[in-house]
């Protein structure tokens, strides 16, 4: 009886799995599709081509929109992970007046959607003149309520007597968190990266607003003007191939990094 559960228990496993993974492995091979089997819908083609890739390169300038989206989005994993985690450990390991509202103010701010405050920062990057500058597309993701929190959360678990050595050692705030607690809690470093990284790069309404000139554009953002704007001329086979390209980068992130990802999510609880 254990074996048969065992057995149905993976089965289910395993068609959860195909569910999920499916829909991405069809994507794939129809952008490596010639364009009359896309509507087949038959999972693999019957033959293979790059022609989709060529066209989508030739038509929009692809490289450059890469090169902003790797470049805005790693400013900002790494001014996340400095600010947050300096936030999360004030919050954590420093008693002042007032913690407790600030931490609960943080966790509320989490419950409102971007939208709500998309006006207001609009307003506040066109009263600084940011528009159409990277400081449009970084300034307002330095940091992140949710990065806080899993900061917050890690340092509690660390031994205050940790701390205590290192201010006897003379080490100063910014030291203990930086050389002494950042060591001991990776798999939160690369969780809150991950996830920094994978809010910036897949952002499009954010640019859409705030960018207009096409040499400062995003991928996710040229990619949507690419297949809702027309460029794409209709050829479902160029879109798939750009949805790849888009997905690529994360993916392979998350595949490298997935081990330490799923241990911080899973050990980091709420604590008092």
């Amino acid at each position: 009886m254990k074996i048969i559960k065992k057995t149905l228990f993976y089965l289910i496993l395993t068609a959860a799995a195909l569910s999920f993974i499916y829909p991405f492995i069809w994507m794939i091979m129809a952008s490596l599709s010639p364009e009359q089997d896309i509507g087949k819908l038959i999972l693999f083609p019957t033959e293979f081509t790059f022609d989709n890739y060529v066209s989508m390169v030739s038509k929009i300038p692809i490289g450059r929109a890469l090169i902003n989206s790797l470049f805005v989005s790693t400013i900002n994993t790494g001014f996340t992970l400095v600010f947050s985690s300096m936030v999360g450990y004030a919050l954590s390991r420093m008693r002042f007046k007032g913690r407790n509202v600030i931490f609960f103010i943080i966790i509320f701010t989490m419950s409102l959607p971007f939208q709500i405050t998309l006006i207001p920062n609009y307003i506040i990057m066109v009263k600084l003149h940011w528009v159409d500058t990277y400081l449009s597309l970084i300034v307002p993701f330095m940091i992140n309520a949710f990065a806080i929190l899993m900061f917050r959360q890690s340092f509690q678990g660390l031994p205050q007597a940790l701390i205590d050595a290192a201010r006897i050692d003379g080490c100063g705030e910014l030291r203990i968190v930086f050389t002494i607690l950042w060591p001991n809690i990776k798999p939160t470093i690369i969780t809150v990266g991950i996830l920094a990284f994978m809010a910036s790069w897949n952002e499009v309404i954010w640019p859409l607003i705030v960018i207009r000139e096409e040499n400062l554009m995003t991928l996710p953002q040229m990619v949507t003007l690419f297949v809702v704007g027309g460029r794409a001329e209709a050829q479902l086979g160029v879109k798939l191939a750009s949805a790849v390209f888009l997905a690529t980068p994360v993916i392979v992130a998350y595949l490298f990094f997935q081990k330490h990802f799923i241990q911080s999510m899973a050990s980091t609880g709420i604590k008092d």
